[in-house]
């Protein structure tokens, strides 16, 4: 059974009330840094409600939603989160303690609404309290992959003008080399007066949320695309929930007696939405866990009780060969997402486990998934058709749509859409209305669209996004290397992987060893995710006349 949403009284017809789709209404943020950065209106994607549930009121702070909404609807007792080791807390658990955590960042961190607080560590229990907190109390939330640098880390707290951050005690010194003053970061996980649990546990548990507007910024999420610079996306209160009335509700239809897990980071939209908003939204059970790799995600099914899983197709592939010795008979539902999934591995998993993986894209963007399917209505090899409350199309360089089965552009409408902070890339994604995603599609006569490739320089290995002139920028930095050209190449285990032609300075020799070195190199100064796991030393890389790197001549030699 579906969630029952926080609406207004339908219209009777599938259009937005004119008076929903008016100016916005009065934010509640004292801090207006992030709204003032939103993009132009005329440069804001089209944003659709075509469903009735997805007109909410005026007023909606999503974590309010998510934790006193649905314990009025399932009841407190509910187990909400589980741990690695089996540790339970109930949704009444969680909210006194989102309540505690919300008084430390008002009271001990002289937190506003409208400030951002940054969130780091690995996916754990007190990852999604913070989460809840932060939003709780009107902030604006900027979570942040576990696996980042100092340096990627400064850009974000550069980027969101961070006011504090709440951080895993084990993954403190980057952030502390980040450049945030000591007395901005609460830590918890350590034995000290000063870290959050113990400053929590001092707080009374009655803290007020913030009336915030449902078009207040909720969270920001940064993806790096294809330049190397992070963008920063904003998404609203109300984007938070759709994503939940939309996907989630119509193609997995989760029910309060499910078990959520899956690998990917909170800080990743695609892990916030599976392993938080979804289950939570309907009163089920997620399992926070500090270990992805897919042989510890598959095997934690049976303990757990695990009914629908979250992972990339890698996972997919990477556990075939196991999974004579899996006991995964409490799955209902597993979800695939991040890069496309190839039909070869769709049938594997199927003819092993009678499971229909769910395919779909999605993006930072959009916050989520928009095109995909479920159970009948899947075809393998094809991403699906519009999520219920999206629209999509295939359009050409000037955004007309193609005809059926001609290649274009993939385009999007919905009730979330692309807002960058700040930044002239805005009208790069977004034109007529229209989200472009940089995904190449083919739609054939039934609507179902089939993925063709990325149109720009994204590398997607294991689901990760990696921007290849980031790891470009980042080689040259090494005294050997004099340039290097940075690709993504098809892979059989990782689907694609990050691969590097490095010109050598004079002298230097090209050989295994230094190859490992420059990995090395690459992981100690960026997320060791986007090192490149191929390496090509050449004695120089192919360049239009103005400069310009040519990849596609890379990607042709490989």
């Amino acid at each position: 059974m579906n969630a029952p949403s926080l609406t207004v009284p339908a219209a009777p017809d599938t259009t937005a009330p004119a008076a929903y789709l008016a100016a916005p209404t009065r934010s509640a943020h004292v801090d207006t840094f992030a709204r003032d950065l939103l993009p132009a209106a005329t440069a804001c994607p089209t944003v659709r409600f075509d469903l009735p549930e997805l007109r909410y009121p005026d007023r909606v702070n999503c974590a309010v939603e998510l934790l006193d909404g649905t314990i009025m609807r399932v009841g407190g007792h509910r187990p909400c989160v589980r741990t690695d080791d089996g540790e339970v807390w109930s949704y009444n658990e969680v909210a006194d303690l989102v309540n505690r955590v919300a008084a430390v960042l008002v009271e001990d961190l002289h937190v506003v609404p409208g400030n951002r607080v940054l969130l780091r560590g690995p996916n754990t229990r007190w990852l999604l309290v913070c989460w809840l907190a932060a939003l709780r109390a009107g902030a604006v939330v900027v979570t942040t992959m576990p696996l980042l640098r100092a340096r990627e880390l400064r850009e974000c707290l550069d980027k969101a003008a961070v006011d504090v951050a709440l951080c895993d005690d084990r993954y403190l010194d980057e952030l502390r080399d980040a450049g945030l003053a000591a007395n901005r970061i609460v830590s918890w996980g350590a034995a000290a007066d000063a870290d959050l649990t113990r400053r929590a546990e001092s707080k009374a548990a009655g803290f007020v949320p913030v009336d915030t507007a449902a078009d207040d910024i909720a969270l920001i999420a940064f993806t790096s695309g294809t330049s190397g610079t992070p963008k920063a996306t904003a998404h609203f209160h109300r984007d938070v929930l759709a994503i939940a009335d939309t996907f989630s509700a119509h193609l997995l239809q989760p029910r309060a007696d499910d078990v959520f897990a899956g690998s990917p980071p909170l800080a990743f939209t695609f892990g916030l939405g599976g392993l938080l908003v979804f289950p939570m939204r309907v009163g089920a059970c997620t399992v926070m866990s500090e270990r992805p790799a897919p042989k510890d995600l598959f095997a934690s099914v049976a303990r757990h009780g695990v009914t629908i899983l979250f992972t990339a197709p890698t996972a997919y592939r990477a556990i075939l060969e196991h999974l004579g010795h899996l006991e995964l008979g409490s799955l209902r539902t597993c979800v695939s997402a991040g890069e496309a999934l190839p039909a070869v591995v769709w049938h594997a998993f199927h003819d092993a486990t009678g499971l229909r993986i769910v395919d779909g894209i999605g993006s930072t963007e959009m916050l989520h998934v928009f095109v995909s399917a479920a159970g009948d209505d899947i075809r393998p090899g094809s991403t699906g058709r519009a999520v219920p409350g999206f629209r999509a199309r295939v359009v050409d360089d000037s955004g007309r749509p193609v005809p059926t089965g001609v290649v274009g552009m993939l385009a999007v409408q919905g009730p979330t859409g692309c807002r960058y902070l700040d930044d002239e890339r805005q009208q790069r994604y977004v034109r007529d209305g229209w989200n472009l995603t940089g995904d190449r599609y083919l739609q054939d006569s039934d609507g179902y669209l089939w993925h063709q490739g990325r149109a720009d320089d994204l590398i997607v290995s294991s689901g990760y996004n990696i921007a290849g002139p980031e790891v470009e920028h980042t080689l040259v930095r090494h005294p050997d290397v004099v340039e290097s050209g940075v690709v993504g190449v098809p892979d059989e285990a990782r689907g694609t992987v990050v691969k590097a032609f490095v010109v050598l300075a004079a002298g230097v020799v090209a050989d295994d060893a230094k190859a490992r070195e420059l990995q090395e190199f690459v992981k100690s100064e960026i997320a060791p995710y986007k090192y490149p796991r191929l390496v090509e030393f050449v004695g120089s890389l192919p360049r239009t006349d103005n400069g310009k790197l040519r990849r596609a001549l890379l990607r042709e030699r490989s």
